[in-house]
């Protein structure tokens, strides 16, 4: 099958199957008589796993990683267990990261609305983003 048939049965565009297979997470094979690159059963079950494994979190080069070891013909299952759980504390800190970020903002926002807009002056360019620096540092 062609890019464009491959990107359509797997819900990917034909950009990212490129993509895939300049980095060799695809290797189709080549047509011999017309030079162009013709995908197999076996690629579209790769790139399903490549899409599953993106939607889990899994970088190009994790996935990478993993293939190499079922090519080699060895489980990739500790590789994936130890990948997911180190994936698993990074969101974890970016998502308690965010929720601060977003309790300081609706603090901000609360406040704003009480205050009075400002004309710039001075060094002073946005009172509201400025004082609020003031405030932390008084805290």
């Amino acid at each position: 099958m062609k890019v464009q048939e491959l990107a359509e049965q797997t819900h990917t565009s034909p950009d990212t199957v490129r993509y895939y297979t300049r980095i060799g997470l695809l290797k189709p094979e080549k047509n011999p008589v017309n030079g162009y690159k013709a995908f197999t059963q076996d690629d579209r079950q790769r790139l399903q796993f490549i899409n599953r494994a993106r939607d889990l979190g899994f970088s190009l080069a994790d996935i990478q990683q993993i293939f190499e070891k079922a090519d080699l013909g060895d489980s990739p299952c500790p590789t994936v267990r130890e990948i997911i759980e180190a994936r698993l504390v990074e969101v974890k800190q970016k998502l308690d990261d965010m929720t601060a970020l977003y309790h300081r903002m609706q603090t901000a926002v609360e406040d704003w609305r009480q205050r009075p807009d400002e004309e710039p002056c001075g060094k002073h360019v946005c009172h509201l983003i400025e004082l609020e620096d003031k405030e932390s540092a008084n805290v």
